[in-house]
């Protein structure tokens, strides 16, 4: 049996089960990819995502792991269960090469910009960059980092908006790195990317190597751990409300006195149980920024 050989199990859910479906495959699969209906300029630099499109949501698992059926079936049960609760469909499970998804990804990725500087160019495509553009080469592998989901744009805008030169960020999740290799374009002189995947630690490494931050960029297989302190002047933590709500101790003994921690991948709609939890362990609410139906907290210690 072929090493990149690879069963992708995917559902098709509507918005307010993506979540939820995401965490299941998270903690079961290997990786999450979210697609969603888009709908752009041209050029790409309008990117619209309708709020009330079906969202398919998937994940891998590889055919040489020795615990493939259990894994596969608990992704089959926890599917079940949460069709129970909201609109998400059945399991659909079909064999295919590492090769064979990276290549589907390249047909339908493009050069997008997010906010004012920030332009996203698959390491495939030419792109011609404007004056004060911070380009980003990305390939995101088996990552699922593409920059296009409303929570990495939030944090991207971010990014551009926070980091100044000199600072030291953390980036939790890292996935693909994007966002770690845009803080380090945009002056932060130390970035620790911390991915609990293996494969998405991987991919990000060779994306950190391919935009040449590697000086910069820390890249960590794992979780975050009880490590040293970092003294991170910006905490970046795009992942799900479920890990926010067990993490944030964490993140803060990782603050800076005076640094400011961007927590995404939460929906609108349970924003105020994260801010309760923040506000009780003494964490101060800065804003909130939103893009469809999700929010990214801006927060202090």
């Amino acid at each position: 049996m072929s090493d990149d050989q690879w069963l992708e199990l995917s559902t098709l859910v509507e918005p307010e089960a993506v979540e939820s479906v995401s965490a299941a495959f998270a903690e079961y699969g290997q990786g999450v990819a979210i697609e969603q209906a888009v709908e752009s300029s041209r050029d790409g630099d309008i990117v619209h995502l309708p709020a009330d499109a079906p969202v398919l949501v998937k994940t891998y698992l590889p055919l040489a792991d020795a615990e493939l059926e259990m894994r596969k079936q608990r992704l089959q049960t926890a599917v079940w269960a949460l069709g129970k609760l909201r609109q998400v469909g059945e399991l659909q499970v079909r064999t295919l090469r590492e090769s064979d998804w990276e290549n589907a990804w390249k047909e339908h990725f493009f050069v997008h910009r997010v906010g004012e500087r920030t332009v996203i160019v698959p390491s495939w495509r030419e792109y011609s960059p404007g004056h004060d553009d911070v380009v980003l080469l990305l390939d995101p592998g088996m990552a699922f980092g593409t920059g296009l989901h409303p929570t990495t744009r939030l944090c991207l805008r971010a990014v551009e908006e926070l980091v100044t030169p000199g600072m030291r960020v953390l980036d939790v999740g890292a996935g693909s790195g994007v966002l770690s290799i845009a803080a380090a374009r945009l002056g932060a002189t130390r970035v620790v990317a911390v991915e609990l995947d293996p494969v998405a630690a991987r991919v990000c490494r060779e994306n950190v190597q391919r935009n040449d931050v590697a000086d910069i960029v820390e890249v960590r297989a794992g979780t975050l751990g009880d490590d040293a302190p970092l003294d991170a002047d910006l905490v970046l933590a795009n992942i799900t409300i479920a890990t926010l709500l067990e993490l944030h101790p964490r993140l803060a003994s990782h603050l800076a006195p005076g640094g400011v921690a961007v927590l995404s991948g939460v929906l609108a709609e349970r924003a105020d149980e994260l801010l309760a939890a923040l506000h009780a362990a003494g964490w101060q609410h800065l804003r909130t920024d939103q893009e469809q139906d999700w929010v990214a907290l801006h927060v202090r210690r």
